[in-house]
């Protein structure tokens, strides 16, 4: 186990190290990083050049590549182009807020793919079968942002109907934050609708291939020396058949969360939460390369990282690979 913990750990730092050049030179293909900036008639000529000077952009691209590693390895990404701000700080509080939303919504989405497969597996051909069925290829189909707007419709209409808010269709915290359990209640209020929206496709995805898994396994040959041996459906069914049947969902959840983390871009700009979507979406748009390629780096750093504790659970729960 321990081999392959030190085998995958210098694959993803190779990768790492190939995604930084991938992404320096990608981003700096673009175009001038000065083209806004030039076309803006408030900021002077002296004013562009020291930024020039700061920035080290009359040097060739691969000393440009040198400096962005140093300001990335010592200056934490270094600062943004126009208003020399460090772009850390800004960063981490994005980050800390999208890992905060994609986390509660993966933990909802393998909460109800678990209960929806094991049950749609357990029960093949029944009604919960095929409404289950039904019901993730419309979760496939649905475009999320439409998905997010009709779930802010429908709360804005509830609260028009009733007066009473149960949930919020912006932000992450009220104005006057309330202190204590009531903190917690109000973030509870913020993110349900943002987690409901960036779960959905989740939620079809798990619960076909652990349906289709257990399918594979409720079968097999020690599963039927379980029930042989007198021991429950129950047990039977949690203890040895779950087990095998949620491998190929570990490997699943692994490569999906990084599609999860693509899909907060939108999720975060349509319910205006501050965090690495909407982070992306403002830099994109103000055509700041720094922050853009340090959204970039973090976000491959957080793929690969999640790669490489999936590959180590996958380890853990089958035996053939510590081998």
């Amino acid at each position: 186990m321990l081999r392959l913990i030190v085998n995958r750990v210098f694959f993803s730092l190779f990768v790492l190290l190939a995604a930084t050049a991938v992404i320096f030179f990608g981003v700096s293909a673009i175009g001038d990083p000065l083209g806004e900036l030039r076309n803006d008639s408030n900021i002077s000529a002296e004013s562009l050049q020291r930024l020039i000077d700061r920035k080290h952009l009359d040097d060739p691209l691969v000393v440009q590549y040198g400096y962005w590693l140093k300001d990335m390895a010592t200056a934490q990404f270094g600062t943004d182009m126009k208003f020399d701000r460090p772009i850390w700080p800004e960063l981490s509080r994005a980050l800390l807020n999208t890992v905060q939303l994609v986390v509660l919504a993966e933990l909802f989405a393998i909460a109800m793919a678990i209960g929806i497969g094991v049950l749609a597996g357990r029960f093949q051909y029944s009604i919960f079968d095929y409404g289950t069925t039904i019901g993730s290829f419309i979760g496939y189909s649905i475009p999320i942002f439409w998905f997010a707007l009709i779930l802010q419709i429908v709360a804005v209409n509830f609260y028009q109907v009733t007066g009473i808010r149960a949930v919020y269709i912006s932000g992450l915290s009220s104005v006057d934050v309330p202190q204590g359990w009531g903190f917690y209640v109000d973030r509870a209020q913020h993110l349900i609708l943002p987690i409901i929206a960036l779960s959905v496709t989740s939620i079809a995805t798990y619960s076909r291939y652990l349906r289709a898994s257990m399918l594979e396994v409720i079968n097999s040959d020690y599963v039927r020396t379980a029930r042989a041996k007198g021991l429950s459906e129950r047990v039977v069914t949690l203890r040895h058949a779950l087990r095998n049947a949620a491998l190929p969902l570990a490997t699943v959840v692994g490569v999906n969360l990084g599609t999860v983390f693509g899909g907060t871009i939108i999720i975060e700009t349509i319910f205006s939460m501050p965090g690495m979507g909407l982070y992306f979406f403002n830099a994109l748009t103000t055509r700041d390369i720094y922050p853009l390629m340090a959204w970039l780096m973090v976000t491959a750093t957080m793929a690969l990282t999640l790669n490489l504790i999936t590959d180590i659970v996958y380890g853990l729960l089958d035996p053939r690979l510590r081998a």
